[in-house]
């Protein structure tokens, strides 16, 4: 899933696919470099991040999803929290809802994704954007993650989602410390339990410097390292600025998984 992000404050790309057309661009060089998936957001989810009002939202990521759809051969999600976006963009050409919000109690967006047999991405995420990194606390991060994947598998399944449309996210980074971050990283195979596609997304995140010691513009080497051992633990997907490398790590953990030998 190669991130397309149209927002002036991401903290990965500074804004420079803000503008529709460098968007569009950015969106086939992704599918270009190998993206199976690409992923618009018009809404910066990064830790303190100020929210966007519902057409400021809309202006920055519908015509980008309208031309993309008309060009791309790979799927479109759109990354939102709110139900009108979500709808908006559907009806634009996108087929994935990538909801980091889905720790709502309101069903309105899960209705949506029932009536549109979208694809969904049932993201974990304790407090929201502006809250989320203000000391979070967990019991057992992975025994609470877990129960919210069931409890949310649930309560989809009464709006009318099949679980053929689910995809779980952990949320590495949403809600949580370096520590909880790693406990989630190597319990991955839990989560697999639940026989729904996983998604990682670990692309450029804080927690992989203050690991690894690296500057900002150094974390790729870490985020392929997380990549390799969660698709080598049962993630069968990966959110991801850097597809081309992503891609070629993904291609050597595949080769040597089906070469090895239980």
């Amino acid at each position: 899933m190669g991130i397309l992000n149209v927002t002036p404050d991401s903290f990965s790309d500074a804004g420079q696919f803000l503008d529709s057309g460098s968007a569009i661009a950015r969106g086939l060089e992704l599918e270009a470099q190998g993206a199976g998936i690409i992923d618009v957001g018009g809404e910066s989810t990064r830790p303190g991040a100020a929210p966007v009002d519902e057409r400021e939202e809309l202006r920055r990521t519908i015509p980008v999803i309208e031309e993309l759809a008309r060009k791309l051969k790979v799927p479109i999600s759109i990354d939102t929290m709110k139900v009108g976006v979500a709808h908006a963009a559907l009806q634009a050409g996108a087929s994935i809802v990538n909801d980091v919000g889905a720790n709502r109690t309101d069903p309105a967006m899960w209705r949506l994704v029932a009536e549109t047999q979208a694809g969904y991405v049932c993201v974990h995420m304790q407090g929201t954007p502006q809250t989320m990194q203000l000391q979070p606390v967990y019991r057992d991060v992975v025994a609470e993650v877990r129960e919210f994947f069931l409890d949310r598998l649930h309560k989809l399944s009464g709006c009318g989602v099949g679980p053929e449309q689910i995809i779980l996210d952990p949320g590495i980074g949403f809600g949580k410390t370096v520590e909880h971050n790693l406990l989630l990283l190597g319990a991955m195979r839990q989560f697999a339990g639940l026989a729904r596609p996983l998604l990682l997304g670990v692309s450029r995140k804080s927690f992989l410097q203050q690991v690894s010691g690296a500057p900002p513009i150094g974390r790729l080497p870490a985020a392929l390292a997380c990549t390799v051992l969660a698709v080598a633990s049962g993630a069968q997907m990966v959110r991801a600025h850097d597809v081309v490398e992503t891609v070629q790590a993904l291609r050597m953990t595949e080769a040597v998984l089906a070469n090895t030998k239980e």
